[in-house]
């Protein structure tokens, strides 16, 4: 039998959880396996693009567990009925390649998602930080708020986004959750006097969202709508204003915001920082970059997380994914004995 986590099920989950607490327990398990980068299989994600939007499968292995997930990104779909992002996703154990686990990934993705912003944060902002802007007030808002208060206290949030219901909405829901929020009157009045720059948008196609001028010194900027080819947020010339962090390097290198800085524009990996292996912040005053795609470690960490934790708590069931036929050999058995053709 496989454990199955449903979209109701997640939901209870997540609400008795609590999310806030769930993305800060699940950055340390993002944490933890990205220490132990090298033992895993890193598999750039396959993508299927079209016109509309993508479609997206994203593997690894560290050789004990298998993860997998799928998710597709498709900008028009809000103005269809549909969500942007769905995703689900599963979790196998490699001695005999059973699933142990098939999950939804929409909300447990935002989870994930955060939980990596978080963790960036919680390793490069400056300490003290205490204000963030959010250039995007779409899925993710809420997400990002929760996780950035778990790991640095963040408690005062200033939202720029180009739809103002998207705001309100941010607002309404993030007030509730006990943040002050001020609307900002643009992408540059957000940043004023931020310490952490959260910038996620939807749209698939090369922008600007952050410009260089508006950066201020000791800002930690987490670029996490950059995702796929052709698709950017800041000005190029931000990239220059201290390093550049990122996670798998070929995968970034082709969605990222350095897609357009050629193979020789320097980044340091995040694990490398983890590990010990690699500088993170060097001063107050300089400019830190998460240039952050999502990579399939993340995703595996999440399942393995949400495995670990849902036992024994009623928010998933048990289905008969795979066929286990009393005789391994005899899979036939399992039909019963068929009725002859007349």
């Amino acid at each position: 039998m496989t454990t199955f986590v449903g979209v109701a099920d997640m939901a209870a989950w997540t609400r008795d959880l609590g999310p806030e607490r769930i993305i800060e327990q699940m950055s340390r398990t993002i944490e933890q396996d990205f220490a132990r980068w090298q033992s895993f299989d890193l598999v750039p994600r396959i993508a299927s693009h079209t016109p509309i939007g993508v479609i997206e499968l994203m593997p690894t292995s560290d050789g004990q567990l298998y993860a997998f997930k799928y998710v597709n990104g498709h900008p028009s779909n809000p103005g269809r009925g549909y969500q942007t992002v769905t995703a689900f996703g599963a979790l196998a154990d490699v001695d005999n390649g059973y699933p142990v686990l098939l999950a939804e990934m929409t909300l447990l993705t935002a989870l994930r998602t955060a939980a990596t912003s978080a963790m960036a944060s919680r390793i490069l902002a400056r300490p003290g930080s205490k204000r963030m802007a959010m250039i995007g007030a779409g899925s993710q808002a809420e997400f990002q708020a929760l996780g950035h208060r778990a790991a640095l206290g963040i408690q005062e949030l200033a939202i720029w986004d180009v739809d103002p219901a998207a705001m309100r909405k941010a607002q309404r829901n993030l007030e509730a959750l006990g943040f002050t929020v001020r609307l900002a009157t643009s992408g540059e009045d957000a940043v004023r006097g931020a310490d952490v720059i959260t910038t996620c948008t939807a749209d698939k196609a090369l922008a600007t969202v952050l410009f260089d001028e508006w950066i201020e010194p000791g800002v930690h900027i987490n670029a996490i709508g950059g995702d796929c080819p052709g698709k950017t947020e800041l000005e190029p010339a931000i990239l220059r204003r201290g390093p550049v962090f990122v996670e798998h390097t070929p995968q970034t290198r082709v969605e990222g915001e350095i897609q357009h800085q050629g193979d020789d524009f320097a980044v340091t990996e995040l694990w490398q920082v983890i590990a010990g292996s690699a500088a993170g912040r060097e001063s107050d005053q300089q400019v830190t970059i998460f240039d952050s795609v999502g990579f399939a470690i993340e995703d595996f960490s999440a399942l393995r997380f949400l495995h670990e934790r849902v036992q024994g708590t009623g928010h998933s069931i048990e289905i008969d994914l795979v066929a286990e036929p009393e005789d391994p050999k005899d899979l036939w058995g399992i039909i019963g004995a068929p009725v002859p053709a007349v």
